[in-house]
């Protein structure tokens, strides 16, 4: 990808967290599944730590390498052209330097975006002091400066995690939390696990930056979402999941009445091929 590309691409998808209708996002894990994405029209790309760990044998919380991740990225972002935005956990560091080197794999990779989260990877409870947090989405930044671009960093918080009472003082520190991201350089503020109305239009009228919600069973679909206030959405590993769940459905068909439904509405051997074919 030359100079030019690279910046146009960057200078998309944040022109999409701008605009009056919402980003919706779906998350892809390889190349098949980002061709299909692009194919249906989605305008940027997503991709799913989870999902690529998984599909790849590893579970998520970067057990899989950085070198296998970015290169699993590199093959999607050469397969569409579209804008594609990384997840790349907690950057592959506990220092603000090695956050600032994923940056810049990822970029070279052909990224033009990525989530940071600010909690440990398998210690949901280990969240980086802010000072800290802050600290790494400024290397971040830098390191995405340095490269030429203006690189979209979503800013992950996980103060709003599962187990925790919502109360107001949390919301308050996750508001506190991501308005000191966005100030340190991050262009989009990532809550998972909100998907309620009420906590959501808090988050739109305290935050200071686009707000990214993460889809799930709970989230209020997407017009209520985009009457809320909200910029962005997406599935994170949910489609993947999905693809298995309806993977143990069909072997469960199999099994018992030994029937073969589970093949309706199944994408063609033909369509993969030609989807595919156009990207070698």
């Amino acid at each position: 990808m030359t100079d030019q590309q690279m910046k146009a691409k960057t200078g998309r998808l944040l022109d999409l967290h701008a605009g009056p209708d919402i980003l919706v996002m779906a998350n892809a894990w390889d190349v098949a599944s980002a061709v299909i994405l692009a194919d249906l029209g989605f305008p940027a790309i997503a991709t799913t730590s989870a999902g690529i760990a998984f599909a790849r044998g590893y579970p998520d919380g970067e057990i899989i390498a950085r070198g296998e991740m970015i290169g699993e990225i590199e093959r999607i972002t050469r397969a569409v052209d579209l804008p594609v935005t990384a997840d790349l956990e907690a950057g592959y560091a506990e220092t603000p330097g090695g956050v600032a080197e994923t940056i810049s794999l990822a970029i070279s990779a052909g990224a033009v975006g990525a989530n940071i989260e600010d909690s440990t990877p398998g210690q949901p409870d280990r969240q980086y002091e802010i000072g800290q947090a802050v600290e790494r989405i400024q290397a971040a930044r830098a390191a995405a400066d340095k490269a030429g671009v203006h690189f979209v960093i979503n800013a992950r918080c996980d103060t709003l995690r599962p187990g925790r009472e919502r109360s107001p003082e949390l919301i308050a520190d996750a508001v506190e939390r991501l308005n000191a991201y966005h100030k340190a350089g991050a262009d989009c503020l990532y809550p998972p696990w909100v998907g309620d109305a009420e906590t959501i239009s808090v988050l739109v009228r305290e935050l200071d930056g686009p707000l990214n919600i993460l889809a799930g069973p709970n989230t209020v679909p997407i017009p209520e979402l985009k009457k809320l206030g909200v910029k962005r959405v997406t599935t994170g590993g949910g489609l993947y999941r999905s693809c298995l769940g309806y993977l143990e459905r069909a072997a469960r068909e199999l099994q018992g009445p030994g029937t073969f439904t589970y093949t309706d509405g199944a994408v063609s051997h033909a369509s993969i091929d030609k989807l595919l074919g156009e990207k070698i």
